[in-house]
């Protein structure tokens, strides 16, 4: 397995992480709060930053190897994740729309990597 292969699923995998962090603040912001300081001050939030923390910290790591060109193409895989985590953990419902936008993503994704 090439260096770069493996540093790029390192990538994948720190965009995945980033993925969920922005599940686990959509899932915190449908809480109502008492305060407003409770609502940056809570569990969710705090992990959630935390996670956002760590993936940064993972690409940086990644890109020391992965080339700039192949980082941008990985990082379109979060518009992958994230519906797909919504509707999973939100129940959220995929529309017409969403599915047209996520196929021309991974068409957009599929014809960067060819050219």
């Amino acid at each position: 397995m090439s260096e770069v292969f493996l540093y790029s699923l390192i990538y994948v995998g720190s965009v995945f992480i980033g993925s969920v962090s922005q599940i686990l603040l959509k899932k915190s912001a449908a809480v109502k709060h008492d305060n407003a300081i409770l609502e940056y001050l809570n569990p969710k939030v705090i992990i959630a930053y935390g996670m956002f923390f760590m993936s940064m910290l993972i690409t940086m790591y990644a890109l020391k190897v992965v080339p700039l060109s192949l980082g941008n193409l990985l990082e379109g895989f979060g518009y992958i994740f994230v519906p797909v985590l919504g509707i999973i953990f939100l129940k959220e419902k995929m529309t017409k729309n969403r599915l047209i936008g996520s196929a021309l993503i991974i068409i957009g994704i599929a014809v960067y990597a060819v050219g």
